[in-house]
């Protein structure tokens, strides 16, 4: 059996950063951890091809040599699924669909001929079987979770890894809170699932192996969902590992703001070789917390915690939400204050949507207040909902935030903010990479010559090469970054 695997193409989009990636010559921020996952799912005696459209072109040829192509796409990645659902008809290649978008929108997908939904451990070895027994069904899917211990090493010699500007692991999936407008329970549940310490640690040998030596991003929906399990178990563990191999990757990975009150789990995470962390911080708007039920954000200090994350040598990127019912003009100002005084150099602001399936989908249309479905795009100003807040009003509101923190000056101030913040880990060594040299070069005639920022660009650079020298790499890196945020919003 012959199976393509196709990654449909992403937009451009907060979260791409197409921008950023010109800069250290790669074209993709992360790969398609799914797909390369499901492949190790299939028979070993499978040929197996992988295309991810975000690194290189899907061509006729590929598809005309397969039997079954596979596709798995979250919902921004929908027009391009389209697209290649397509030309497989038009090459009358059988489909098989999975991954979230096809979970939660089977029904609009009446032409894909496999729909193999929900978690692959459990779905996918049951259309595998009836395959091999030539009575195969169009739709498998399944209310069950998996036990993850038995999830396999992702076939990532499939990567065309040069093309990446980090590799990708999962650890846990579930999430133990109940946020309205996620979508993270309705998919994986509230029970965090785990893998073993042993699985992590062949993930990692296996990208050591194949000489993978950058950033690896754990895609966890709460890193610390299970943390007993997280700091008595894996990190110790993956702190020997690291050391015994000499900090071959530094790790990035999504978590709650309750990591704040754990010092002993901070430390631990940055000796291990953790370096930033993403956390939905959604609001400054207490009762909007309380409607959305954030509940692990309510009665606490934002700035404070978020401080306390990146003086343990973690910077923090940030979820940022306006359009609860809740809000109030006053909202949209308190945003861009939080921000500012936190430091968060990469804060992405999105208007609020209902993903199909959230408390929230089936709160608002029980009141009648849907008006579409969401993009899954962050920064294409769609909003799938009759908001409270007047609509102009809200839309001139969170386009002022974009405005008053990606523009020039206040977003080079963000940045010393944070630098002055941050406190990396001393006992990780320092590395200068060609990728990095080449991104320096590139910013300083980018940036620093050529954008019309250039003068804030010079400033930042001789601000930190007085008051912090050490973090050069940094100040650099964050200058690549609103580069790309401002041609993503059309700031410059």
């Amino acid at each position: 059996m012959k199976v393509l695997l196709i990654s449909p193409h992403f937009p451009d989009s907060f979260w791409s950063f197409k921008h950023a990636m010109r800069f250290i010559s790669k074209k993709a921020a992360e790969p398609p951890l799914g797909l390369i996952t499901v492949s190790a799912l299939l028979p070993v005696t499978w040929e197996k091809k992988l295309v991810d459209m975000n690194v290189s072109p899907l061509s006729v040829k590929d598809i005309q040599w397969a039997d079954f192509v596979f596709i798995s796409a979250m919902q921004i990645q929908q027009h391009s699924v389209d697209r290649v659902i397509e030309e497989c008809i038009k090459y009358g290649v059988k489909i098989v669909g999975g991954g979230p978008l096809f979970t939660q929108d089977y029904q609009n997908y009446s032409q894909v001929d496999y729909l193999i939904l929900n978690e692959a451990e459990i779905t996918l070895p049951l259309f595998l079987g009836d395959l091999r027994d030539g009575k195969t069904k169009r739709i498998y899917m399944t209310g069950e979770y998996p036990d993850i211990s038995i999830s396999p090493v992702p076939d990532f010699q499939l990567l065309d890894r040069k093309h990446y500007a980090s590799m990708s692991i999962q650890i846990s999936r579930g999430c133990p809170f109940s946020c309205e407008f996620c979508n993270i329970a309705t998919l994986n549940g509230h029970e965090v699932r785990t893998k073993t310490v042993k699985q992590i640690l062949a993930e990692l040998d296996k990208l050591y192996d194949l000489n993978w030596r950058a950033p690896v991003f754990i895609v966890d929906d709460n890193f610390i969902g299970n943390k007993k399990l997280i700091k008595y178990e894996l990190l110790p563990a993956m702190k020997e590992w690291m050391v015994i191999h000499k900090y071959p990757f530094s790790f990035t990975t999504e978590a709650s703001i309750n990591m704040a009150d754990d010092e002993e789990l901070l430390k631990l995470m940055a000796e291990t070789g953790f370096n930033s962390v993403f956390i939905g911080i959604e609001t400054p708007e207490e009762s909007s917390l309380h409607e959305c039920n954030k509940i692990q954000n309510k009665n606490r200090d934002l700035v404070k915690s978020i401080i306390a994350i990146q003086q343990a040598g973690l910077q923090v990127s940030g979820g940022f939400i306006v359009g609860f019912d809740n809000d109030s003009p006053s909202v949209f100002q308190r945003q861009i204050d939080l921000i500012q005084q936190s430091g968060i150099v990469s804060a992405m602001v999105g208007l609020l949507n209902a993903p199909k399936h959230t408390r929230l989908y089936k709160r608002l249309e029980a009141e009648n207040r849907l008006t579409n479905e969401s993009s899954g795009n962050n920064t294409d100003l769609s909003l799938n909902f009759i908001p409270r807040m007047n609509y102009h009003e809200l839309m001139n509101g969170y386009q002022k935030i974009i405005h008053d923190i990606y523009t020039t000056k206040p977003y080079y101030k963000r940045i010393r903010r944070s630098l002055m913040n941050y406190r990396p880990n001393k006992n990780k060594p320092s590395k200068i990479t060609m990728a990095g040299l080449s991104a320096l070069f590139k910013s300083i005639y980018i940036i620093g010559i050529v954008n019309k920022g250039r003068r804030a660009y010079w400033k930042l650079l001789m601000w930190t090469l007085f008051r912090r020298p050490a973090l050069v790499v940094e100040a650099v890196t964050f200058s690549i970054y609103g580069y790309h945020f401002r041609k993503v919003y059309g700031l410059s």
